[in-house]
């Protein structure tokens, strides 16, 4: 059966047995083990990066659910925000908001609401056959009314805790999508471009003959320039030069800058002095649009040079153009120094009418980002007012949905006040447990250290209402739910985002005019953030359980969550039960292509993971990934040969190993413990397999866990295995059990990584074979380790015997002499007395090496040297002819499909008189080797056998006829 089919078989037992609610129900002694599931979106199909996570999301509340834990797996999905809504704008090919608001915002939300589940079936089908166990008929929506109205208590609940304000700073936003980003969002999107880059001659009104240098990246933002900013303690210098005309200008500008700027060019120092001397010096407005506009205040302030202390030499001219409606540190200072302010750009990024030679243009158009810059640049050359431009590459910030630039903008927002908490946010955060560790004190305590207010509303249409009415009057209400709402204002409530309650107004408490709610929507990330509290409707509903389940023992995302998700949940926890929402937390890196390029699609440079799935089973792809870095935040190169890999060497040999102890017809399972070497040994790997595996399961190491997995099946395959066949076939009672036993407990060790190979191991096993449908592996408890079973001695004994086999086999291979053939003796020398009193181990290495004695010296050597005797006597070779000779019976018997316990004739034709007297002499070896119960060598024969085939040995050749 094909790896496809046979973990088809094990889905459809889970699912017809209801394998999966049974363990959620089942006796849970140890109480409620919390997991909170980070909602993905159903616009797209599941990849690699969603693959990673749900696998984390799975083998760790297998692992807590065997270990007696209750472990609920609910599924979410994220309904709302810029990614449904930017699909929705594609079909409808709409350019901006104003198309949407043409349309009529119901409908449009009626539209984002189809597309919510475009996807959902694919995902249900990528997810069982991955074989997560996850509730996903029962799955919340951020779009349920439920679920918006905790948001909305959420939101309440840190209002009236004085932790919400509205705010008026310099933000990114996002022209195309005109709304406002938040700090995490902005973080994402970075790309590096080319850009231009503009020094601009500022001419002072005192001396026209002298310019002010200032250097800006943002060409665009000079018509909003009210002010140029140096620092106190700065050197600057004056400097005249002669142009080819023979004209003397004089220019000002940081002294450290002037060999950058005026590299080989003649000059004359004529003046040094600090920054200070410069503060309020007046200078002639590159553009005359706003200098006359009645409606903008304080111009008399404006267009002057005033002191800052963000000012440095590091770039530029060690002078900074102030634009205060496009930057923070401008717009602080604007604050402080009284001055103009001037906004010549909408928030959709467009020039208003007012800057004349510029009006209509596109600041940062998302096909040629440069063009308004080109623009500014000519128009200030032909006014003799550049200096010089260049082109640069840096990092600049984009939409991380529509992959439009943003701007620096002045706008309004409502901020939850963050760094009144960052205190609590800091010291709470030192609970959490994160794996790998390095991301508690890097990524994430450093975003934490560096936390700031967090803008919470945006200009969109889908997404949760915020829910704040005001009256003109000034009074402010904010409302918790919908029954508040509905009290109100008189009428019934089913819906509560932005198309339906827009339209509700209700009484003013304080003047009893009419109150209307605000027009932004939540950052959709407050919604995630709050969905501890939603997913359960609380407080409304479940308030035992969510006390039962806050905060969560577990969760997992991305690296790039630690900004976002796992932020949002710490903070709202913070604000809402000043408490952290999670104590234990898996990051996982990137899934790259194989060229280590990002995964894409369009070039189709990596497997789907669905058929590869297909090919190599869910197990070999999940055994694959939990072994890799990215398990530990790391990026990782995806490889289909690693996929293979795990499956050849975990997959297969597990399967191997079944259906030999299959073979085997076991009936009866013996009590008694085994004294034998090799089985005490492998229990003893067992055991200490069980110890580092649960030991690195409590640790949140899924690397560490899931590694020793794939050495132990390898020690049992290629070791135990292999040296007790013998035992085995003959049913010897101890080798039957030590068999048994390993595999019961290595089919729940392996139960919460690889499940679907675990299942068939139990179900074989146990003899249930999927008929009982209360039975499985995942309904068992998680095995306890024997600490008196761990012989640590015998391990490492046993690690130097394989060593000294290991290199005893190199040196046959190296004279080319099979291992068939057996050696007088091999002699053994290391720094230690080696193997002192055990004689078994010694039995060992004779029998894996073919030898018939073991000489053991005592030297000074660090590694263990092995020297063998290659000289053959006619006793030894004459052996050795016998065990090739059964070796090739052996082979023939498995072509012809027989069983080990089917006893065969067997019969040596050879014209080698020689070779036959040596057969004859061997007689009684061969048949015992091959289950034969009669053999006969003749040198000639003339009958027709059916079952005939040749063979050579060295220069002996014949035929070898089964009967």
């Amino acid at each position: 059966m094909e790896i496809q089919e046979r973990e088809n078989k094990v889905n459809d037992f889970w699912d017809d047995a209801k394998i999966f609610e049974k363990q959620v129900e089942k006796d849970a002694p140890n109480g409620e083990y919390t997991f909170y599931d980070g909602p993905p979106f159903a616009t797209g199909l599941p990849h690699y990066g969603h693959i990673v996570a749900s696998i984390i999301k799975d083998v760790v509340p297998r692992f807590w659910a065997m270990n007696g834990y209750k472990v609920e797996r609910k599924w979410g999905w994220d309904c709302h925000g810029l990614p449904i809504e930017n699909i929705v704008e594609k079909e409808l090919n709409f350019q901006n908001k104003k198309d949407i608001e043409k349309l009529g915002i119901d409908r449009f939300n009626n539209l984002c609401r189809s597309k919510v589940t475009s996807y959902v079936e694919d995902w249900k089908k990528v997810i069982r056959q991955l074989g997560r166990f996850v509730d996903m008929q029962n799955s919340y929506k951020t779009m349920d009314l439920e679920f918006m109205e905790s948001v909305w208590w959420v939101f309440k609940e840190i209002y009236d805790k004085d932790l919400v304000y509205k705010g008026y700073r310099s933000m990114h936003i996002c022209p195309r999508c005109q709304t406002t980003l938040s700090q995490s969002e902005v973080t994402e999107g970075y790309k590096d471009i080319k850009d231009l880059s503009a020094i601009a001659k500022f001419k002072l009104i005192e001396d026209e003959n002298t310019s002010v240098l200032a250097w800006t990246t943002t060409p665009w933002t000079l018509i909003g320039n009210v002010a140029l900013a140096v620092g106190k303690n700065i050197d600057y210098v004056k400097i005249e030069r002669k142009d080819e005309t023979g004209k003397i200008t004089k220019f000002i500008l940081a002294k450290d800058k002037l060999k950058e700027i005026f590299k080989e060019q003649e000059y004359k120092i004529i003046e040094e002095f600090k920054g200070k001397k410069l503060v309020g010096k007046k200078y002639k407005p590159l553009f005359d649009y706003y200098i006359h506009d009645k409606s903008i205040e304080n111009k008399e302030k404006g267009w002057k040079i005033v002191l800052a202390d963000f000012v440095s030499t590091d770039e530029g001219t060690g002078i900074v153009h102030i634009a205060p409606a496009f930057g923070e540190d401008d717009m602080n200072l604007g604050q402080k120094e009284n001055l103009p302010f001037i906004q010549h750009v909408g928030i959709d990024g467009i020039i208003e009418e007012k800057a004349k030679d510029f009006a209509g243009m596109n600041v940062k158009p998302i096909k040629d980002h440069m063009q308004t810059d080109i623009e500014i640049i000519k128009y200030l050359a032909n006014k003799d007012l550049l200096f010089s431009k260049e082109k640069y590459e840096h990092s600049y910030p984009h939409c991380w949905r529509c992959d439009t630039p943003l701007l620096n903008y002045a706008t309004s927002s409502w901020f939850v006040n963050v760094t009144k908490i960052k205190k609590r946010l800091l010291k709470t955060a030192e609970n959490i447990n994160w794996s790998p560790n390095h991301i508690k004190e890097g990524r994430w305590g450093n975003w934490l250290k560096g936390a700031r207010d967090w803008s919470i509303s945006r200009q969109r249409f889908w997404a949760s209402a915020i829910p704040i009415w005001e009256c003109s009057c000034g009074e402010i209400k904010v409302i918790g739910s919908v029954k508040e709402l509905e009290n109100l204002s008189g009428k019934k409530i089913t819906d509560i985002h932005k198309d339906t309650v827009d339209k509700i107004q209700f009484p003013c408490p304080k003047c009893k005019k009419q109150m209307t709610r605000i027009p932004d929507v939540f950052d959709c990330w407050f919604e995630s953030g709050a969905m501890p509290f939603a997913q359960l409707h609380y407080p409304f509903e479940n308030k035992e359980r969510f006390n039962q389940k806050f905060p969560a023992q577990f969760i997992a995302e991305g690296a790039d969550q630690t900004r976002c998700w796992f932020y949002y949940l710490h903070v709202l926890a913070i604000g809402v039960k000043n408490k952290e929402a999670f104590k234990n937390v898996i990051v996982n890196g990137i899934v790259l292509a194989e060229d280590g390029k990002k995964m894409s699609k369009k070039l189709q440079n990596y497997p789907d993971p669905a058929k590869l799935m297909d090919k190599y089973g869910a197990d070999a792809l999940r055994y694959y990934l939990l072994m890799s870095p990215v398990m530990l935040a790391d990026n990782l190169n995806f490889s289909e040969k690693g996929v293979l890999e795990s499956y050849k060497k975990l997959i297969m040999i597990l399967t191997n190993i079944v259906k030999f102890y299959n073979e085997l017809k076991i009936e009866n399972i013996p009590e008694k413990k085994s004294k034998n070497i090799l089985d005490k040994w492998i229990i003893s790997r067992l055991n200490q397999l069980l110890k580092e595996t649960d030991k690195a399961m409590r640790e949140y190491n899924l690397p560490s866990a899931s590694r020793p997995i794939v050495e132990f099946v390898d020690d049992l395959s290629t070791w135990y295995l292999r040296l007790n066949r013998d035992r085995l076939n003959e049913q010897d009672p101890d080798a039957i059990k030590t068999l048994h036993d390993v595999l019961l407990m290595l089919s729940k060790i392996i139960a919460p990584f690889t499940p679907f190979i675990s299942e068939e191991i139990w179900q074989e096993i146990t003899k249930n074979n999927f008929k009982d449908k209360n039975k499985s592996v995942h309904l068992e408890e998680w095995p306890k380790y024997n600490e008196k079973l761990i012989d640590s001695n015998l391990i490492n004994k046993m690690t130097e015997v394989r060593e000294v086999v290991s290199v005893g086999l190199k040196q046959r291979d190296q004279n080319k002499v099979g291992l068939k053939w057996p050696l007088s003796s091999a002699t053994i020398s290391y720094k230690k007395a080696f193997l002192d009193g055990e004689e078994e181990l010694k039995e060992l290495i004779k029998q894996e090496l073919n030898v018939k004695g073991l000489k053991i010296l005592t030297d000074s050597t660090e590694k263990i040297k092995v020297e063998l005797d290659f000289n053959l006597t006619p006793e030894l070779e004459n052996e050795g002819y016998a065990r090739e000779i059964s070796r090739q019976v052996q082979s023939f018997r498995k072509d012809l499909g027989l069983n080990k316990q089917d006893i065969i004739e067997l019969k040596i034709i050879t014209k080698d008189k020689e070779f036959a007297k040596i057969i004859e002499d061997q007689k009684e070896f061969i048949q015992d080797r091959t289950n034969s119960k009669n053999l006969s060598v003749v040198t000639t024969d003339k009958e027709r056998f059916k079952n005939k085939i040749d063979f050579k040995i060295k220069d002996k050749r014949g035929e070898i006829v089964v009967i």
